[in-house]
């Protein structure tokens, strides 16, 4: 599983609570090396504030998910690591 969203990157909110863009400023749970930038890929839970568009879904530090519904298709892996949000999903890809 390639990690594809490093620390600073900017992606869209996939859920209802009226954020348009996340920006990532930490992953969870990554014990890293001196100088690297963290990375995030598809099941991780990352730390990131509210900009004004790839896709994420805000949840709180229990992992319950803040919106009511996803918009658009999620990742299998994804599905697997959070079965409360992927019932919320319309599709898993």
């Amino acid at each position: 599983m390639s990690l594809g969203l490093p620390v600073a990157t900017m992606i869209n909110c996939a859920d209802n609570t009226g954020a348009k863009n996340l920006y990532i400023i930490s992953v969870k749970g990554i014990k890293g090396r001196l100088n690297r930038l963290p990375s995030a890929c598809v099941g991780d839970m990352v730390m990131a504030t509210v900009k004004k568009v790839n896709a994420g879904v805000i949840v709180n530090p229990k992992g319950e998910m803040k919106g009511s519904a996803i918009t658009g298709p999620i990742g299998k892996e994804y599905a697997d690591l959070w079965p409360k949000i992927t019932s919320a999903a319309n599709a898993i890809v």
